[in-house]
């Protein structure tokens, strides 16, 4: 459904462009006056405009395109122009560049370059304004929070602490490395650091190198251009060069292969990436956020983890608590989690007994934040009253070495008890992950646990 807009003196060319690009377009606008660009580009949202670079006779020097080029861009920023003349030269086309231009096409034209031309100019377009959107959502998110974390529930002397380390570090370009247990809220305390930043209008992009297979973790992180392997069938850009000016949280990079952290290293310290299947070097400007919940120091000890890469990464260091050190947090932490899924689930009128905090309390929550969300959740869900009594929490996990590989019954609500019981140490507790991996909702995934006594 784009829009395409083409200004040239022409007729004849206007005609043949309109012609050629009209199947891939839903409107084609063709304008024989620039003077009237701004009028068209103030009504209408073009995804991609070809701008003729001479409009009057025996001038050949560009210079009309050139003033246009400057009047779209300052009307729409996010325009993606391509610039079309019959005189043409490698000085003209760096300029044009330089001066916000996408591409450059000679007249004549081949039809099947204008068209590849245009697709690949549409897809920038598509980038652009996506990434508009996520900074402007970013700006508003920053705009509307008075409060200093609200993210961030806790007002224990460990998380207070936490937050000290984040106001001092936050408005500097350092790399920050944070440690700490799964659910403990590694991804939340990055997504601070870069909030409270000088990139905080910024994109932040978040990475799970553990999710990452090595077959593909150049591809992912760098890019790659078409033809590069089997299935590279476009030109796309690595996860270093969208996050670009903003922020990349590279997590649990403690499930980085040896073999991989050299790479990894060697860009940043660079500070330049190459797509696969390039030879072309591409300058980043990155935040650089690292967490893993792996005892680092004693990998480096081990011989599994590069202690010149740890240098890189950990200019300032962040330990997240576990969730049993700090006790204090734990009706703040409930309360919230209760009134995020009392809307969730539409159950205004619940509330959790001062029996089944004390519950929580007294336990030691092994899998952190997290498992306590998912007990909550898990207590709505299943209460059929207006109090959560201790008898509706459910918490805790089997063993690992309680889950044998094999069956030893054929009954199927064994076997179903028993395969809901592996996914969730799987995941280490995560619902959402396990239901995923079972194919079934949260809603139905706590059903069964339910009916199974898990």
């Amino acid at each position: 459904m784009s829009k395409v807009l083409i200004v040239d003196d022409n007729v004849e060319v206007l005609l043949a462009a309109k012609l050629l690009l009209k199947p891939y377009a839903s409107l084609v606008i063709t304008e024989k006056d620039p003077s009237n660009i701004p009028e068209l580009v103030t009504q209408e949202s073009f995804d991609v405009i070809f701008l003729d670079m001479n409009f009057t006779k025996e001038v050949t020097g560009g210079e009309e395109g050139f003033y246009w080029l400057k009047e779209i861009i300052k009307t729409d920023p996010l325009a993606v122009v391509i610039l079309i003349t019959a005189y043409g030269d490698i000085e003209t086309a760096v300029r044009a560049v330089k001066e916000g231009a996408t591409d450059f096409v000679l007249k004549p034209w081949q039809n099947e370059k204008l068209v590849a031309t245009y697709s690949s100019a549409l897809k920038l377009r598509e980038s652009r304004v996506e990434l508009n959107r996520i900074k402007s959502r970013q700006k508003f998110i920053n705009d509307n929070d008075g409060s200093g974390f609200p993210e961030i529930i806790g007002s224990s002397d460990q998380m207070k602490s936490v937050f000290n380390s984040i106001t001092k570090v936050a408005p500097t370009d350092a790399n920050v490395l944070i440690l700490g247990d799964n659910g403990t809220g590694k991804e939340l305390i990055a997504k601070a650091l870069h909030k409270k930043s000088n990139r905080a209008d910024e994109v932040f992009i978040s990475v799970d190198l553990g999710a990452i297979s090595p077959t593909l973790f150049e591809s992912e992180l760098f890019g790659h251009v078409k033809g590069s392997f089997t299935d590279a069938k476009e030109d796309r850009p690595g996860r270093f060069e969208i996050a670009s000016g903003g922020t990349l949280f590279l997590d649990e990079i403690g499930n980085l292969p040896l073999e991989l952290q050299s790479k990894l290293l060697t860009a940043i310290q660079s500070r330049e990436i190459t797509r696969v299947g390039s030879n072309k070097k591409i300058s980043i400007d990155i935040r650089l956020i690292c967490a893993t919940n792996k005892p680092i120091y004693t990998m480096i000890a081990d011989n599994k983890f590069r202690q010149d890469l740890l240098y890189r990464i950990n200019t300032v260091e962040i330990r997240l608590p576990q969730l049993k050190d700090r006790v204090n947090d734990i009706p703040l932490l409930a309360e919230h989690f209760l009134a995020v899924f009392k809307r969730k689930y539409n159950k205004p009128d619940i509330a959790l007994m001062p029996e089944s905090l004390k519950k929580l309390e007294n336990y030691s929550w092994p899998g952190n934040i997290r498992e306590l969300q998912h007990s909550i959740e898990r207590s709505i869900i299943l209460c059929e009253g207006m109090s959560i009594r201790p008898s509706d929490i459910s918490l805790g996990f089997p063993n690992r070495q309680d889950i044998n590989d094999e069956p030893d019954t054929f009954n199927l609500e064994e076997i179903e008890k028993n395969i809901i019981r592996k996914a969730l140490l799987k995941f280490e507790g995560n619902i959402s992950k396990a239901a995923a991996e079972l194919g079934l909702t949260r809603t139905s995934l706590y059903r069964r646990m339910e009916k199974h006594g898990l």
